[in-house]
């Protein structure tokens, strides 16, 4: 039994990261009006969250990395992974702090995710090429980050209330 269990685990973990990579490649085929490097929606992130809301964290995580070390592969640029690391660890290490007391305001825990996903880049950014300038960019990034998180966490509500209902079914 316990065997089945972590069996069906293991392919709800899969075919999450498999959502998540899709959503993340199609995302990046989508042009935004908005002419600025690192602004995007963020959908495969809610994956994550998605999966921190009906599993457990270190399924969530498994899922993000899954799907960071993926994308890195299929989009062929290393530098990006490095950025999607920091980015998706430092997000990811929020939104499961704030989960455990947050859990009904996914749109809030969202929102700081995505935040924290700028500042992690941030960082990284700031690490490769040895000046701390790139903070410059914070306030118009976060401009983005806020509503794209909030959207983010709606979603997840909305997906998980319908998902619940439909793993408790089978």
């Amino acid at each position: 039994m316990q065997m089945q269990s972590t069996l069906r685990r293991n392919i709800r973990c899969g075919l999450y990261a498999c959502m998540a990579l899709t959503l993340f490649l199609v995302e990046a085929q989508i042009p935004l009006p908005i002419p600025l490097p690192g602004v995007k929606l963020g959908l495969a992130n809610a994956v994550t969250l998605l999966v921190m809301e009906l599993d457990r964290p270190r399924d969530a995580l498994a899922v993000l990395l899954t799907r960071i070390v993926l994308s890195g592969l299929f989009c062929g640029q290393p530098v990006m992974l490095l950025y999607s690391l920091c980015g998706g660890l430092l997000s990811f290490c929020g939104m499961a702090l704030l989960h455990r007391v947050l859990s009904r305001n996914l749109w809030f825990v969202s929102m700081v995710g995505s935040i924290l996903h700028i500042v992690g880049q941030l960082v990284m950014a700031a690490h490769l090429m040895g000046t701390t300038l790139v903070a410059n960019y914070f306030p118009i990034l976060v401009l983005f980050a806020v509503p794209a998180g909030v959207f983010n966490g709606w979603v997840v509500t909305y997906v998980a209330g319908h998902a619940r209902k439909l793993l408790s079914n089978g």
